[in-house]
C-alpha cells in the first residue's frame, strides 16, 4: 500500500503507489490487413506493483486481434493492457504491443496508467508496408533466388505449424506463441526463413468457423506475423496447406469437404485464396508464396501417372475421379500474377511433393520468371541416398531454384537428415525443417521441447547444422 515502508533504515524499495505522472509512446505500423502497435510506458511516479494501461480506439472499426507482454482486453472501443505482480520502478519503461484489425486511423487521444492520464507521443506510419529492410526483396535469377543486388539468398530455416489447423478446430489461430521472444528463439538457431502453413477456409471465412479466428481476424494475424518475422530478419514463406474438396479415395486423410486435412489437389477456392493473398502482399517481395503443400493425384488410383501430371498442371477435367472442382498449378500461378504480384512463388511436385521427376516437363508458365520448385524429404520415403538425390533433384536444381520446404526424420534422430542437409548445402538448395512445434517426437518430427527453443534430439542436429553454416 502507498506510504508503507519496511522496518529499519532500508530504502523503501517495496513501496507501491499510484504514478504521479507517466508518459506513453505509441508506435503504430500499417500492415496489409490491419496494423501493429507498440505501447511504451514510462512511469514518472512511485514504484508500481503491477500496472494497467487504458485507452480508447479512435474508430469503432478498430479491433484488438492479439497482444503480447500484457493481458489485453477490449470492451466496445476501450482497450486495457494489464500486468500483474511485476514491479514498474520510478522512471522505468516497459513496452507491450498488439495486433489490430481495421484501418490504422487516428491514434488514441488519451492513455492512462492506473487511472492517471499520461503525456503522449505518437509515431505513425499509416502507409501500406513495403519489405522490412531487415529482409531482402527477392527474385529468381537462373537457378538461384537472389536479393535486389543479385546476391544469392538461401531460404534455410524451419516450419511453424498451427495456422493450418487451429482455426478449423476452433482453438485459435496459432499453436503456441509467435511473439518477439518466440521468433527470437527461432532466429537464435541461425534460421533465415520460416514457412507458415495456412488454411483456405480460415483466410476466406468459408463454412461455419468461429469469427474470432477466421476471416478478417485471421488475415490480420497472418499479416502481423509476416511483419514480425521480417522484423526479426526472417523471410516469410506462406504455404496453402489445407483446402476444400470431398475426397475419400486412396490416400484420403479425412472425409470432410472442408479444409480439415490434406487433399490430393487444391479446389477452385484456392484461386480466390491466392488472388487475395497476392493482393495483400504484392508490394512486399520479401514474402514468398508456396502454392500448395503436398499434391498427390498420382497416389489416388483414379488416373495413370501421366494423367496425374496433367491433372497437377491443368486441374479441371484432367483430374479424373477426384470428385470436386480442382485447380491446377497453372491456375494458381495465374491467380497470383493477375494481381501484379511478382513474389517468388514455389510449386510443389506430385506424390506428396516428393517426386520432382516430372516437374520440368510440366512446369507452369510464369511471365515474371519468379518460379521455383519445392520438394519434401522424410526418411520414410524411398529417396534416401545421395545417388537418388542427384538423380531426382539434381537436374531440376541445375535449371531452377529448389526449396526443400519440408525435411524431417521420424525417429527423433538427425543421423539421416544430417547428410541430406550437407548435400543440399553443396548443391545450393534451400531447406526448412519440420517443425518448430512442441508436439514431442511421437507425433512426427518436432524440433523443440519448449517455446524457448530447447531442441529435441532431432532438433539438436538441425540446430547445430544451422549454426555451423
Amino acid at each position: 500500500m502507498a506510504g508503507c515502508t519496511s522496518s529499519g533504515g532500508d530504502p523503501p524499495a517495496a513501496v507501491v503507489s499510484s504514478p504521479a505522472a507517466c508518459q506513453i509512446q505509441y508506435v503504430v505500423r500499417a500492415q496489409p490487413a490491419g496494423f501493429t502497435a507498440d505501447v511504451n510506458v514510462t512511469n514518472l511516479g512511485g514504484r508500481l506493483r503491477g500496472w494497467t494501461v487504458g485507452f480508447d480506439f479512435a474508430g469503432t472499426d478498430q479491433r484488438l486481434a492479439s497482444g503480447w507482454s500484457a493481458t489485453w482486453t477490449q470492451t466496445g472501443t476501450h482497450v486495457t493492457a494489464a500486468v500483474a505482480g511485476t514491479d514498474l520502478a520510478p522512471h522505468a519503461s516497459v513496452t507491450a504491443g498488439f495486433d489490430g484489425v481495421g484501418p490504422v486511423g487516428a491514434a488514441p487521444a488519451r492513455f492512462t496508467l492506473d487511472g492517471v492520464v499520461c503525456s503522449l507521443k505518437v509515431d505513425s506510419d499509416a502507409t501500406a508496408p513495403a519489405a522490412d529492410p531487415r529482409t531482402p526483396a527477392l527474385h529468381v535469377s537462373g537457378n538461384q533466388i537472389v536479393d535486389a543486388a543479385g546476391h544469392p539468398t538461401s531460404l534455410i530455416g524451419v516450419n511453424r505449424s498451427g495456422g493450418e489447423y487451429m482455426c478449423v478446430d476452433g482453438h485459435g489461430i496459432w499453436d503456441g506463441p509467435v511473439n518477439d521472444a518466440a521468433l527470437a528463439a527461432i532466429g537464435s538457431w541461425n534460421a533465415k526463413a520460416v514457412r507458415v502453413p495456412l488454411n483456405e477456409d480460415c483466410w476466406l471465412s468459408l463454412g461455419s468457423l468461429d469469427p474470432r479466428y477466421s476471416g478478417a481476424r485471421y488475415r490480420a494475424a497472418v499479416a502481423a506475423l509476416v511483419g514480425s518475422l521480417e522484423a526479426h530478419g526472417l523471410v516469410p514463406i506462406l504455404d496453402l496447406h489445407w483446402t476444400d474438396g470431398s475426397f475419400t479415395g486412396d490416400g484420403s486423410q479425412c472425409a470432410s469437404a472442408a479444409a480439415k486435412c490434406q487433399k490430393p489437389m487444391p479446389d477452385t477456392n484456392a484461386v480466390t485464396f491466392w488472388r487475395s493473398v497476392a493482393q495483400t502482399f504484392r508490394d512486399d517481395q520479401s514474402v514468398v508464396f508456396d502454392l500448395f503443400n503436398e499434391p498427390y493425384p498420382s497416389d489416388t488410383s483414379t488416373m495413370s501417372r501421366g494423367q496425374s501430371w496433367d491433372c497437377w498442371l491443368s486441374g479441371g477435367s484432367a483430374c479424373h475421379g477426384l470428385g470436386y472442382p480442382v485447380a491446377g498449378m497453372q491456375q494458381l500461378v495465374d491467380a497470383v500474377r493477375s494481381t501484379g504480384a511478382r513474389n517468388v512463388t514455389l510449386v510443389s511436385p506430385n506424390s506428396y511433393s516428393r517426386d520432382l521427376t516430372g516437374w520440368l516437363a510440366h512446369r507452369p508458365k510464369d511471365p515474371t520468371g519468379n518460379l521455383a520448385a519445392a520438394w519434401h524429404w522424410y526418411n520414410d520415403g524411398s529417396c534416401t541416398t545421395a545417388d537418388c538425390w542427384q538423380r531426382e533433384v539434381g537436374p531440376v536444381a541445375a535449371q531452377v531454384p529448389v526449396v526443400t520446404t519440408e525435411i524431417g526424420e521420424m525417429d527423433c534422430s538427425s543421423a539421416l537428415v544430417d547428410p541430406l542437409m550437407n548435400w543440399l548445402d553443396a548443391k545450393g538448395v534451400s531447406y526448412l525443417a519440420w517443425t518448430w512445434n512442441t508436439w514431442g517426437c511421437g507425433d512426427g518430427p518436432a524440433l523443440i521441447s519448449d517455446w524457448s527453443g530447447t531442441p529435441t534430439p532431432y532438433g539438436q542436429g538441425v540446430r547445430d547444422h544451422l549454426r555451423s553454416r
